[in-house]
């Protein structure tokens, strides 16, 4: 597994990462130990980026990632994140953030988080205040690099002045590409960027089924893109992108991933799956090669992306 820097800080990780939040919700019921097979397989295979989260099942998904890479932790980079509360509300407050941190440690069973994001923009604290608090948090050793989460371009700066900002998470994928307008101000700045959702919420793996025959506790029941009129184009779409994986001998899947590769050396993809096998197939896409004649064929299939929006409603604030 080749590996790649994110921002200017000296944070490196595994080209492709690891997104551990459908172990503990979104998709259906879960399997803990098959959370902690996929989690364990993919550090055989060379990953070192694992993506977890205060909100994914409020700390029971922490626990899950502490307890898969208690054998191996310091060859690897645990991200986690705080900023939600458990109605619902943000709250990116400095108590709060040093109680949330501590919290994840413990849950983690670590003594530093390598990554620590703040997790959706919070408009009642000043960014500064929050990335004076993550700034004391690092200055103690209890973190090791600042991220942000669906910020937007005034925020990343105004962040970044307090504390460096080595890497921004944000849904990219073919379906998505709205973040493409804030790579100019990553590159200004030296962020990192680390595309969640990469395989368009599974839709991109040729595995989609229409959102009523999905578990009622699964987000794609309510997902647009499932939903009728645009799911039929997308599984069109899918369908000809996996033309054109067979034809290199590889699947839909790992096309999507390779060409999230091609975007930028600074963006790692963090695929999610319960299955030690799909972390296999997700892994492999780092090998894999694509043309410029491959990426005008994927421009060709889905020149803006997939077709419906990414929410069923405005859930997420205007990038500011």
């Amino acid at each position: 597994m080749q590996s790649r820097t994110l921002g200017l800080q000296g944070l490196a990780t595994s080209a492709i990462g690891y997104g551990s939040m459908g172990i503990s919700m979104a998709y259906g019921p879960s399997d803990t130990q098959e959370g902690l097979a996929a989690i364990q397989r993919a550090h055989d295979l060379g990953v070192t980026l694992f993506d977890t989260a205060e909100l994914y099942g409020w700390g029971e998904n922490e626990k899950i990632i502490g307890r898969a890479v208690a054998g191996f932790r310091d060859e690897v980079v645990i991200a986690t994140k705080f900023g939600f509360t458990r109605d619902s509300g943000l709250n990116s407050r400095p108590d709060h953030i040093r109680e949330v941190v501590d919290n994840s440690l413990r849950n983690l069973g670590v003594d530093r988080i390598d990554v620590l994001y703040q997790h959706r923009v919070d408009p009642d604290v000043a960014i500064e205040d929050v990335a004076g608090a993550v700034k004391e948090l690092i200055d103690a050793g209890k973190v090791g690099y600042f991220g942000l989460s669906e910020a937007g371009p005034q925020t990343i700066r105004r962040a970044h002045a307090v504390q460096p900002v080595s890497v921004l998470q944000t849904e990219y994928s073919l379906f998505e590409r709205d973040v493409e307008q804030l790579f100019p101000i990553l590159e200004e700045l030296g962020i990192g960027f680390v595309a969640y959702s990469p395989l368009g919420r599974g839709f991109i793996t040729g595995a989609a089924k229409p959102a009523s025959e999905y578990d009622p506790t699964d987000y794609r029941n309510h997902d647009p893109r499932w939903q009728p009129g645009n799911f039929e184009k997308n599984i069109d779409a899918v369908t000809r992108l996996g033309e054109l994986a067979a034809a290199k001998d590889i699947t839909v899947s790992q096309l999507a991933l390779a060409w999230l590769l091609t975007r930028g050396d600074h963006i790692v993809p963090i695929p999610g799956t319960r299955s030690p096998q799909r972390v296999e197939e997700n892994t492999r896409a780092a090998e894999v090669k694509l043309t410029d004649t491959d990426l005008s064929a994927i421009h060709d299939i889905l020149p803006n992306g997939g077709f419906g929006a990414r929410y069923a409603q405005d859930a997420l604030p205007a990038w500011v």
